[in-house]
């Protein structure tokens, strides 16, 4: 969570800094500010709120070469000024911005600052104490900074400020996100690249337990021992348009309409000129080789596996088990004996999935990582990778990235099943294509959407439910709805009903319900009709060929294997519109963020 940036160079960087965290505000939005640092001294703003409010407080005045800035996702410390980034040490003369939890900022306390009165509740202020304390002992800043990161545990971005230095940004990573930019007359600091696409499409990816020292001129990376580290900038692939609304009111609703087009791009990227697929033959090998594979990922990239689990299974035969990230890194299962571990998610720093590929990256086992940020921590030290090609996804809930996502996995066990020489009885890019087809209609369908939200979703609770893909379906639709209306909704197996959740059933009760399998078309209707007497409100929305009289909504035929990807749309829509009529913030819902970088 949380987002950095920093400038230092030859122009002001109060707006440079203030754009950055504009485009960083999908990690965290609940308190921001900036330190501009002058011939004058630095010069702290921050506020509650969101990166608007912070800048009517900015002094227009100030114009400073060099400086950083945060927007927070609060973990230690209710969202309020005091406890918003920057943090400064007693004397002022340090000021630091942090992404990350110390884990034993506690224990630092007690140990090295006994005395000292913090004027916040964050760990992060731990950190500038440290250094400043340090410094007072003797050692020069850059070996002061040192010292107190070898002493922290935990996850870390930071970014430095010295008064009596103006000319450095000293900077630090391990496990949270952070690059350098680099330029002609200037260099950077982001958490993501695009916060400084104004700027720079050169950056640098830091590795944990590195720091830099950045000047305009230069930087200077080094280990934890002082050692020097050479690594050449690479090329950020990132069109600057793509992460701009445009017409759209909203960043989600831009990402729904996009849907087609990035099914489509993975057609055409994972597809040579002669219709084969493209993948690499470590991956084939490694899909082959498994006796089992283990889906690792959480929210939306967990409900994506559930539904890879089964196109891997049916059409590959090999066995797959999917979890929760943060549940497997605690209580890992009795594994097989060749296992391979695929990672989904969408940033590629889950600090959770993470946590997990570390751990069976210690037991030599094999790990692919699908994601939409090839190069982040997930990519680098995964053994495979393939990207999602779906482009910045910039609204908090995903919308482009799960049906990537589960787009990718379908081609994957396509290339597994040629591999092993099992037959399909379906062309699967043509299949693919039909969907994105399917999905393009749906996209088209925003009144119909919009007049069912307004109908089914006006209530504090809703039922989604589903049997075989479509509960998965469900799950995801029951999630879009509570992160961005705050409905509390809850997905449920058709089959489940009577086992429990049938009591919470009430007059008017909203139920959305999925039927797009045939084999359990009949079963899903019936159960329908069990909450139908106890008083519930159904949605039906069915697919082409096996619509009822009365059914709500019905999406186009495509193959039943790929429905996830068509009847996801219509649940997507109506969380849209469910949100905008309760006048909720759609593209940044309370308490979340986009990227959890913290476990």
């Amino acid at each position: 969570m949380c987002g950095i940036v920093g400038y230092i160079g030859n122009n002001d960087s109060k707006e440079i800094l203030l754009k950055g965290l504009e485009r960083l505000e999908y990690r965290g939005y609940d308190s921001a500010g900036v330190a501009l640092l002058d011939e004058e001294g630095v010069h702290v703003f921050k506020e509650k709120g969101r990166i608007a409010t912070l800048r009517k407080i900015v002094d227009k005045n100030t114009h400073a070469p060099v400086g950083i800035g945060h927007t927070r996702w609060a973990t230690h410390g209710v969202p309020n000024r005091v406890n918003a980034h920057p943090h400064q040490s007693a004397s002022g003369r340090f000021t630091l911005v942090h992404n990350g939890v110390i884990e034993n900022y506690e224990q630092l306390k007690r140990e090295y600052l006994p005395a000292h009165s913090f004027t916040s509740d964050t760990d992060t202020e731990v950190i500038v104490q440290l250094v400043e304390k340090f410094v007072n002992e003797g050692k020069s800043v850059e070996e002061a900074f040192r010292t107190a990161l070898r002493a922290l545990k935990g996850s870390y971005a930071i970014a430095l400020l010295d008064n009596e230095n103006k000319d450095v940004i000293y900077v630090a990573k391990n496990k949270s996100p952070l690059l350098v930019g680099v330029a002609d007359d200037c260099n950077v600091v982001a958490s993501d690249a695009m916060a400084m696409l104004q700027v720079t499409d050169q950056f640098v990816e830091l590795m944990d337990q590195e720091m830099v020292i950045v000047t305009k001129e230069d930087i200077t990376i080094k280990d934890l021992k002082g050692n020097l580290i050479q690594r050449r900038p690479f090329t950020a692939e990132i069109d600057a348009s793509d992460i701009e609304k445009g017409t759209y009111p909203h960043y989600m609703l831009k990402e729904i309409d996009e849907q087609p087009f990035v099914i489509r791009r993975i057609i055409q990227e994972y597809q040579d000129e002669n219709g084969n697929l493209k993948l690499d033959d470590s991956i084939r090998e490694a899909m082959k080789d498994t006796d089992r594979i283990y889906i690792v990922a959480c929210g939306t990239s967990y409900h994506a596996g559930l539904v890879g689990k089964q196109f891997i299974e049916k059409l590959s035969n090999i066995p797959v088990e999917v979890h929760i990230a943060s549940e497997f890194v605690y209580n890992m299962p009795l594994l097989s004996q060749k296992p391979l571990f695929i990672f989904i998610s969408q940033s590629g720093e889950t600090a959770d999935s993470r946590a997990v590929l570390v751990a069976v990256k210690k037991l030599g086992y094999r790990a692919l990582t699908l994601t939409n940020v090839p190069g982040s921590t997930l990519s680098r030290e995964a053994d495979y990778t393939l990207p999602l090609y779906a482009g910045p996804e910039i609204a908090v809930a995903s919308t482009k990235a799960y049906t990537a996502q589960m787009a990718v996995l379908a081609i994957l066990a396509v290339d597994t099943a040629r591999a092993k020489g099992i037959s399909l009885d379906f062309d699967p890019i043509q299949e693919l294509s039909i969907a994105a087809n399917a999905m393009e209609v749906l996209c088209d369908s925003k009144e119909e959407m919009e007049k069912i939200a307004g109908e089914f979703l006006i209530h504090r609770n809703a039922f989604f439910l589903g049997r075989g893909l479509d509960f998965y379906v469900c799950l995801e639709g029951a999630l879009k709805l509570k992160e961005i209306s705050y409905i509390q909704a809850e997905g449920f197996a058709g089959g489940e009903l009577k086992h429990g959740p049938i009591a919470l059933i009430e007059t008017d009760t909203p139920v959305i319900a999925l039927a797009t399998q045939a084999a359990l078309n009949l079963n899903i209707r019936g159960n329908v009709k069990e909450v139908v007497a106890r008083g519930a409100n159904p949605c039906i929305i069915s697919m082409k060929g096996l619509e009822h009289e009365g059914d709500r909504f019905v999406i186009p035929a495509v193959h039943e294997l790929l429905t996830p990807l068509v009847s996801v749309v219509p649940l997507q829509l109506i969380s849209y519109y469910a949100a905008l009529h309760r006048g909720c913030d759609v593209d940044k819902p309370r308490n979340l963020a986009k990227s959890v970088t913290v476990e």
